[in-house]
This record gives C-alpha cells, sequence and structure tokens, in this order.
C-alpha cells in the first residue's frame, strides 16, 4: 500500500454482493470499505445549506466491537423544516458499478447491532433507484437511555419502512409507494429532525429472513 492511508480494495471478484451472502459490512474491511464491497461515507444537511456537521470513523474497540461511529450534532435552520437537518453514515449496495439496485425480496427485512448515547432515536433510510431526490424510506428507532453504551440488535421488516420527502405531511408520505426490496439502492444510519448531539455506532448490518 501507498502512502495516504487509503485502504487498498480488493478485486471485485474477492467480494460476496450483500444480497448474495445476506450481509451489508461485518467490519472485517478497512474503513471505509464494506464487508460486500462497498463504501460508507458520511453525509449531512450541509449539501444543501444546512448547519449540522458530522464524521463517520472506525473504532476498533468500542464496548468490545468493532464499528463505525457517528458522531456530530444536529442543528435544525430556524423557520425551516427540522427534518431538513441530519447527520448520516451511508452506503450503496450495489458490488457492481454497472447495477442501480439490488434485489433483497428474497429476505425479510434489515438487522443492525447499534449502541447510542444520549439519544432518544435513531432512523433507518432505504432508497431505490426511483426514490427522488430528497426523499427516502425511513424507519424510527426508539431508544432507551438504560441501554446507553450497550450493543443492541434491532431487526426492522421491510415493510415497516415508509416513503417520505423533505417538506412532506405525513398523510402525503404515506401516498408514496410502500418500499420494494427487489430494488434497494442504498441504506444509511441517520440522526435527523431535532437539535441533538449524535453518537451512534454500528457494528454489522445484515438482511435477515424469518424461518
Amino acid at each position: 500500500g501507498g502512502g495516504g492511508g487509503v485502504p487498498a480494495r480488493k478485486a471485485r471478484a474477492a467480494y460476496r454482493e450483500c444480497v448474495s451472502s445476506g450481509v451489508v459490512d461485518d467490519m472485517t474491511e478497512p474503513f471505509p470499505i464494506t464487508s460486500s464491497g462497498t463504501e460508507w461515507r458520511g453525509v449531512s444537511d450541509r449539501m444543501r445549506g444546512g448547519e449540522s456537521n458530522g464524521v463517520v470513523r472506525r473504532v476498533l474497540d468500542l464496548a468490545g466491537r468493532t464499528a463505525n461511529l457517528l458522531t456530530g450534532r444536529v442543528v435544525p435552520v430556524k423557520g425551516s423544516d427540522p427534518d431538513q437537518a441530519f447527520i448520516q453514515m451511508v452506503t450503496d449496495l450495489m458490488l457492481d458499478p454497472a447495477a442501480d439496485s439490488v434485489d433483497a425480496s428474497g429476505y425479510d427485512g434489515v438487522e443492525v447491532d447499534v449502541l447510542s448515547r444520549d439519544m432518544d432515536s435513531f432512523n433507518i433510510h432505504a432508497r431505490t433507484p426511483g426514490t427522488f431526490q430528497q426523499a427516502s424510506y425511513r424507519y424510527t428507532h426508539p431508544l432507551d437511555a438504560e441501554r446507553d453504551d450497550e450493543w443492541q440488535t434491532v431487526r426492522v421488516p421491510w415493510t415497516s419502512f415508509m416513503g417520505c420527502a423533505d417538506g412532506k405531511r405525513q398523510d402525503e408520505c404515506e401516498m408514496m409507494d410502500p418500499l420494494d426490496p427487489s430494488e434497494l439502492r442504498r441504506i444509511g444510519f441517520v440522526a435527523i429532525g431535532k437539535e441533538e448531539d449524535v453518537y451512534l455506532a454500528v457494528a454489522g448490518v445484515r438482511f435477515y429472513s424469518v424461518i
């Protein structure tokens, strides 16, 4: 490996796509590469004029697990929709750069190992090729302060994701088509919608099937 600190990426054939293995990331590859051959990145509302800020980094031992840690602060802009304020860690799901989605319809949902600190909730956002800009399929998971700094596994069926777009009322969001898991493009773990300090870690992302 040369300088610059960027990990060497293996040949594409060395990775198993997430829908083949059922694993999006088990944190065995050097950050930001996922174990399914895609890449994590951090995204915030600053790309469209917001004031939130955050960073995603790899922590090798966080309560005994290797994890991605999202830290920062969500800052809603006065007078604007608070749902436009966010920071997130996100990865595309396609190993083949020519593809625009993966077919995860053979699974029942997504499962994630999470650890948080001083947060009431976090969101999981999914996108499909047909999701228009600033829209996503969203699930909000409540967090229990008594379980701060403890790993917990959150399992979310595809049917729990609700389509929503920034600035849309809830009844308008409910008019969006349901999430189609046969066309999944991207998944992200998000702090959104209210002013707060963010400490959200992810140690594993998988698809699951109910036997």
